[in-house]
This record gives C-alpha cells, sequence and structure tokens, in this order.
C-alpha cells in the first residue's frame, strides 16, 4: 500500500504564495507521473499540474506562469509552488501517484488553499 501526505496549505491574501509538498511513502517500486489537482466547493476536481519521471510537466491553463511543479525522485515527493494566489484558487489541493506496477493510482487526503482577503 502507498501513502501519499501532503502539506503547506493555508490561508493567504491575494497575490500571496504558498508551496505545497506531497511525499509519498509505502510499497513503492517507482513512480511514473505525480501530480496535484484541486477542488474547490461546488466544481468538479480538476488536474493542476503534473510531472513525469524525466521531468515532463503540463499545467492547466489557469495555472501556468503562477504556479511551478517539482520533484524528487529520492524522496517521491512533489512540490507545487504558487504565486500570485488569487480567490478562484482556493480549493481543496490533492496529490496523485502513478504507481509502476500498481493497479490503482494513489491520492493523499488533500490540504486547503483558501486565498481571500
Amino acid at each position: 500500500q502507498v501513502q501519499l501526505v501532503e502539506s503547506g496549505g493555508g490561508l493567504v491574501q491575494p497575490g500571496g504564495s504558498l508551496k505545497l509538498s506531497c511525499a509519498a511513502s509505502g510499497s513503492i517500486f517507482s513512480i511514473n507521473t505525480m501530480g496535484w489537482y484541486r477542488q474547490a466547493p461546488g466544481k468538479q476536481r480538476e488536474l493542476v499540474a503534473g510531472i513525469t519521471s524525466g521531468g515532463r510537466i503540463n499545467y492547466a491553463d489557469s495555472v501556468k506562469g503562477r504556479f511551478t511543479i517539482s520533484r524528487d525522485n529520492a524522496k517521491n515527493t512533489v512540490y507545487l509552488q504558487m504565486n500570485s494566489l488569487q480567490p478562484e484558487d482556493t480549493a481543496v489541493y490533492y496529490c496523485n501517484a502513478d504507481v509502476q506496477f500498481s493497479y490503482r493510482y494513489y491520492w493523499g487526503q488533500g490540504t486547503q488553499v483558501t486565498v481571500s482577503s
């Protein structure tokens, strides 16, 4: 079994920054893609950013230029640096990992990000 634990969420003013981290542990052979999703109240969960083990990255259009995803493969950890945060970014942010040779993807418990003045 694999566990993902997110941290770094909180309350920030518009224009502020936060950095999220997600550490994976457990029975891991390797991890292909790690990513961040978010879900706002009344909204569907959406992909924010993803990064492969080789460093290929994709972002949602809404965050491109403001957010930066990175990972430390040795630590099985993925990060999300969020700059120029806006109220529309308010959501629960979830970490996701595609573990090789697993029949399923794994999700973290989520961390709340609130952007408000």
